[in-house]
């Protein structure tokens, strides 16, 4: 029901959108597009899973292969189901595509949640390491991307007081992340709050949230060397991501200062985060068409927002052969 409802929130948005804005200029721009810079932009999507994959491999505990000789010893086992459990790049990009499938379908990004009951199911992690691990990937890519955002604002020329609250706002966001990434103290204290103050069913599931991200912080901690290496992939990965809608733009044959797209797609992706909308339809190209107003037209811009949509269709539809495999490992078994 939630899911239907998101969908027509979307539909309505957009309807509103194409009706205010002249959409047969937008179907136009899309129809004069740079054919090159739109195959290279749209192309983005392949290094930019490739590049996820190996972080996820980073995130792979680098003691997993002796840890499981030591069970396969006592277990009895051979050499093959050791190396079995060893998570492959391949294997890294199949459940990266087959996780944004189930995010198109699936709520609050609950594909990402399946990810780590996949990779627990395939033996590759217990299951309350394989769900801190999502839970640190996801911190990492949210904090990453307020971090362009606050890199990007600092630096965007024209600013006034709204410019400045979402400043302001943005990295009061990154900096409590922050905290909640570096302090088990405050992290703990924060969840406690957080329970205390919201309904009981929402706070059942904060509690859990709670103890991944304990064993997460435990766990992520002990190499920092490590935790360096995947901060910066994850930093180097939003980049990409946000040099891809740079992209876009040079393809409808439209000019953005990237320093300025820096600031203002960043703050359309978390206008399209917000839980109200179908995978961020509507309410992120709405963002994109108020952001982007000084720069070019509204019907430019909602192409633009077709365009940052496709990034998260195409992978979904990539991950459609591989979705059906790991959808069996969830039927009960016999």
């Amino acid at each position: 029901m939630k899911r239907f409802l998101s969908i027509l929130v979307s539909l309505t948005i957009l309807l509103l959108i194409y009706w205010k804005i002249d959409f047969v200029g937008l179907v136009q721009v899309l129809v004069n597009c740079d054919r090159l810079w739109m195959a290279i932009s749209l192309g983005m999507v392949i290094p930019l899973t490739m590049f996820t994959a190996w972080r996820l491999q980073m995130l792979m505990p680098s003691s997993a292969t002796n840890t499981n000789a030591a069970n396969a010893n006592a277990a009895n086992t051979n050499t093959a189901d050791i190396t079995q459990s060893r998570l492959g790049f391949l294997a890294a990009n199949r459940l990266i595509l087959a996780a944004s499938s189930l995010n198109m379908v699936l709520p609050s990004k609950m594909g990402d949640i399946a990810k780590a009951y996949f990779m627990r199911d395939r033996g590759h992690l217990t299951g309350s390491l394989a769900l801190s691990l999502v839970v640190f990937e996801k911190s990492c890519d949210m904090l990453s991307l307020l971090l362009w955002c606050v890199f990007g604002l600092l630096l965007y020329p024209q600013k006034d007081w709204l410019f400045w609250v979402m400043t302001v706002s943005v990295l009061t966001g990154l900096l409590l992340g922050l905290l909640l990434l570096g302090s088990a103290q405050f992290a703990q204290l924060f969840f406690r709050l957080a329970a205390s103050i919201t309904p009981r069913s929402l706070g059942k599931k904060i509690v859990t949230l709670s103890h991944s991200w304990g064993e997460m912080h435990d766990y992520f901690w002990r190499d920092r060397t490590q935790l360096a290496k995947i901060t910066g992939m994850s930093v180097f990965i939003w980049f990409l991501h946000l040099l891809q809608i740079w992209f876009f733009i040079l393809a409808l044959n439209a000019w953005a200062p990237f320093l300025a797209s820096l600031a203002l797609s960043p703050l359309a992706i978390l206008a399209g985060l917000l839980p109200l909308t179908f995978a961020g339809v509507g309410t992120r190209d709405a963002a994109l068409i108020a952001f982007y107003q000084p720069y070019f037209a509204a019907p430019t811009a909602a192409a633009l927002g077709v365009l940052c949509t496709s990034r998260y269709v195409i992978p979904a539809i990539a991950g459609l052969p591989f979705l059906e495999k790991y959808l069996t490992l969830t039927r009960p078994k016999g």
